[in-house]
């Protein structure tokens, strides 16, 4: 049975590689060297989940999919494909290799026979997602297994019960995503690309993998830390619980374990931890934990994640101006709009490699914060960020959008007078995701602010969905609406300004709130050989040479060093890179060409965080 088992997987393994011989990627845009280089036997091999690591009984199934377009009113699986899809691309990407729209009309199916081992047998067998753009509908063996809405949350399904003899199952998947012509949060996304609003994103695009665990299991972990107490609020969800099971938390500085504490499962605990080192962009410490699920002194099932200790707070300081304190510290927080998009893969980057990048070149340009713009990220970016020491503002995807009235002047509008009346089902869908993403992203320590709306995009019931924001973490800031319609709630109060500097009059508001400038900048420059199209791009400000570009850009952060004199505590560059039509990133869509030297942008930025306040 071996010998079979190992010839299946040979011969299965043989037909994969032809396929991926004839992958190539769709349409004529640019590329980024990764997308040059992409390996389609195995596109972004990682384990996908570093806040629940259980590395042991795993298996990617990103690859080549089979795929069609076909009426959305067709509920069964069809009867023949169109071709190949390199999974966890993006349809209408190009390393997708199909490069094709879909819009509401339509719906986009996948397949794909897969190999279980017999291993994955004992307990239970979970099918996961990264994320799926927007509804989707899972089939193993021709058994729906459930649906899920929801572009940018990651679920997953307990598929054991729909496996059949033999390794080879089947799965397929029905995705279907009205992108703008619908009410649900999509971003940047829209139906006819121009200006700021880029190409559509249907179906799977982040990583699919198939994972054994015990039929007793941690289904997830939530840890806060609480610096002031110097201790860590740790609880876990487990799945079907005997009664006794005790879980079994170590923390570890490197190899020396510093702490442990033992308890039942499901329930909560505060473990004390002895002088921390607390986190910040210039010492970005993380702590390891170890956590075993045990029954009767045996080890049923076990993960690994990892916290910091670190603090974000409000306060007024001696000049009556409130400020954002990391640690008890003022920081100031500057880094670029981070928007996560890429000419070859759209909202998902050619490997890790690339993801990583983007962090590493920030820190190196002299950020210690970025603004992830109406977007969310696939997890390992976030961990790149808490281990590179990057702060992040974190953006709720915007839709529903239209009808708003944008005022972002502070002082002339009355509570909530220009909130969008949306559909319950609208507002329902906006909550259930929200909510869906502040769970993903909690134990990732670098998030230290969320941001609900973006200006008047779709903004509705602001007063009500910052104060449940508010209160369902605690542990972070919330910017009610970054330059949008004021409610006077939340800690922040944030405007927009293009191409200059400027700031809310600390004089009416600096003793009521944080004072933000949540974008200003877009100095554009097209870069020929490295746009997304050879002409009619264009910037906030545009500029003929890299020259022009510095210039300019340092007489912003000299303008922006002194709004940080009379209080202001943080600012957003638009943008780390080009995207699509607009020119105005520090570096060329394709990651090719960095515009202004890493180096003399630290130095530039230097004189930002020098700041001392009383």
């Amino acid at each position: 049975m071996k010998r079979f088992f190992a010839f299946a997987c040979l011969v299965t393994t043989s037909c994969f590689a032809v396929q991926a011989q004839d992958w190539k990627p769709a349409g004529d845009k640019i590329l980024t060297t990764w997308g040059e280089h992409l390996d389609p036997e195995n596109p972004h091999p990682e384990y996908p989940r570093p806040q629940l690591e259980r590395k042991e009984n795993w298996k990617t199934l990103n690859g080549l999919w089979k795929y069609t377009i076909v009426d959305k009113s067709i509920s069964e699986k069809p009867t023949s494909w169109e071709g190949d899809i390199l999974v966890p691309f993006a349809v209408e990407s190009a390393l997708s290799g199909v490069g094709k729209e879909v819009g509401k009309d339509k719906a986009l199916w996948y397949s794909r026979t897969i190999s279980v081992p017999k291993t994955f047998r004992k307990g239970r067998a979970l099918l996961h997602f990264g994320a799926v753009d927007w509804q989707c509908d899972v089939y193993v063996n021709g058994q729906h297994i459930g649906q899920h809405e929801g572009g940018f949350d990651p679920f997953s399904f307990d598929i054991t019960s729909a496996l059949k003899k033999g390794t080879e199952q089947e799965v397929v998947v029905r995705v279907w995503d009205p992108t703008s012509d619908g009410p649900q949060p999509r971003g940047k996304q829209i139906n006819n690309p121009h200006g700021i609003w880029y190409t559509p994103v249907t179906g799977i695009w982040q990583t699919v993998w198939l994972e054994n665990v015990p039929e007793s299991y941690i289904v997830n972990t939530k840890q806060t830390p609480d610096v002031d107490q110097s201790l860590l609020h740790f609880s876990a969800e487990v799945a079907e619980a005997k009664e006794g099971d005790q879980l079994l938390v170590e923390v570890y500085d490197g190899a020396q374990k510093i702490a442990e504490q033992q308890f039942a499962a499901n329930q909560a605990l505060a473990l004390s931890l002895k002088n921390p080192m607390l986190w910040n962009p210039d010492n970005p410490k993380l702590y390891d934990l170890d956590i075993k699920l045990v029954r009767k002194g045996k080890v049923i099932d076990q993960v690994k994640s990892y916290f910091a200790m670190r603090k974000i707070s409000v306060k007024t300081g001696n000049d009556g101006i409130q400020r954002m304190y990391l640690n008890d510290e003022f920081v100031f927080h500057y880094g670029p709009l981070d928007q996560g998009w890429w000419p070859d893969g759209l909202h998902t980057p050619p490997s890790d490699e690339a993801l990583k990048f983007d962090v590493v070149k920030t820190k190196e340009m002299g950020f210690n914060m970025i603004r992830k713009h109406i977007k969310v990220e696939q997890a390992r970016w976030y961990r790149h960020c808490d281990s590179i020491g990057i702060l992040v503002w974190q953006d709720m995807p915007s839709g529903d959008l239209g009808e708003n009235i944008w005022d972002m002047q502070p002082g002339k509008i009355s509570n909530g007078i220009h909130d969008k009346n949306r559909t319950s089902e609208s507002e329902a869908i906006y909550k259930k995701e929200w909510k869906a993403i502040m769970d993903a992203l909690h134990n990732f320590p670098s998030i230290v602010v969320w941001v609900p709306f973006n200006e008047a995009w779709g903004q509705f019931k602001t007063k009500e969905i910052t104060e449940w924001t508010m209160n369902y973490d605690p542990s972070r800031l919330v910017n009610s609406a970054s330059g949008g319609n004021f409610a006077y709630i939340g800690h922040i109060l944030d405007i927009h300004n293009y191409p200059g500097a400027a700031m809310p009059d600390p004089n009416l508001f600096g003793d009521k709130f944080v004072l933000a400038l949540g974008e200003f900048g877009g100095l554009g420059l097209p870069v020929e050989g490295h746009t997304w199209q050879e002409k009619d791009n264009w910037g906030y400000q545009s500029f003929k040479n890299k020259e022009e570009l510095k210039k300019r850009y340092q007489e912003l952060v000299t303008d922006l060093n002194a709004l940080v004199k009379r209080g202001l505590s943080a600012g957003v560059y638009t943008q780390t890179t080009d995207v699509e039509v607009e020119t105005n990133g520090l570096m060329t869509y394709d990651r090719k060409v960095i515009k202004i030297p890493e180096a003399e942008l630290k130095k530039m930025h230097e004189v930002l965080y020098q700041h001392v306040v009383q």
